[in-house]
């Protein structure tokens, strides 16, 4: 029986010096993903990646942990500066934003909540008739 080769994927670094940090900070969970300026993914992580399990994904040490872990992969890109946009109501949303702020070597230019607001929401229903 012939052995097969084992062959490793090249990780490719980018050399991006801006980008924007996504923050969607759910009830359950704390997702933070990092693009280039055009929206191309450099770097991701989430609470649920870095092991946290049931009520403790949505604590804001969570978020922490995951911001810090999205971080120390992008800076390996050559991240120098990010925009924040914050999505959800999570408990994890102002500890990851303040994470993102202290990242050594990371300087923030802006910060924008784009958190989805109905307009009027949905229609209610018909009236019940008894």
């Amino acid at each position: 029986m012939a052995k097969r080769k084992v062959t490793k994927k090249r990780v490719v670094k980018k050399n991006i010096g801006s980008g924007i940090v996504y923050v969607a900070a759910s009830f359950n969970n704390t997702v933070i993903t990092i693009t280039d300026m055009m929206g191309n993914v450099v770097a991701w992580s989430s609470a649920g990646a870095l092991g946290f399990r049931g009520s403790k994904k949505s604590t804001p040490f969570a978020a922490q942990q995951a911001v810090e872990d999205a971080m120390a992969k992008a800076k390996e890109h050559g991240l120098k500066e990010v925009g924040i946009k914050v999505q959800g109501p999570g408990g994890g949303r102002d500890t990851a934003v303040k994470t993102v702020g202290a990242t050594e070597g990371i300087r923030v230019l802006w910060m924008k909540d784009i958190t989805p607001l109905p307009h009027n929401g949905c229609r209610p229903p018909k009236r019940r008739r008894v």
